[in-house]
């Protein structure tokens, strides 16, 4: 696999942005899950993916953990973006669709904020990290 390719972007600044913004709250919710912070542990979390029917859990909690706290620290340094953030969507379209659906889009609960984040990753994933990213300066 050619990694210049798939690490080459034209993006601008607003990438940046938004690859900054997004790479910060996805360490936010990852860090908890592995129980570096907060009183979450990654037991807990595979026992909620458990409840809503999660096939392998401990395993789908390690990746959902992993994604989210270091795809989003690589997010931010803007290294392999395309690949963190298409997991990273992957991940909000099994939290909209498995956690957050039932609920409705706004309120407790509500879908409106996984959306947003598997926008955002999406929007990385087809555009690029932008400029001021690893990425970027891997590739000019």
């Amino acid at each position: 696999m050619d990694f210049k390719k798939f690490m080459i972007t034209d993006a601008g600044w607003g990438m940046f942005a938004l690859r900054i913004v997004t790479g910060i709250i996805f360490i936010g919710h990852g860090m908890p899950k592995f129980g570096w912070v907060g009183d979450r542990t990654l037991e807990g979390t595979a026992g909620f993916m458990e409840s809503i029917g999660v096939p392998l859990p401990m395993a789908g909690a390690f990746l959902v953990a992993l994604f989210e706290t270091f795809g989003g620290v690589f997010l931010i340094i803007g290294l392999l973006t395309r690949f963190w953030s298409a997991g990273l969507a992957f991940a909000m379209l099994i939290a909209v669709t498995l956690v957050h659906l039932e609920s409705g889009m706004f309120g407790q609960g509500g879908y409106q904020w996984a959306l947003l984040l598997m926008a955002s990753s999406l929007a990385l994933m087809f555009e690029g990290a932008g400029k001021g990213s690893l990425d970027k300066m891997l590739t000019s």
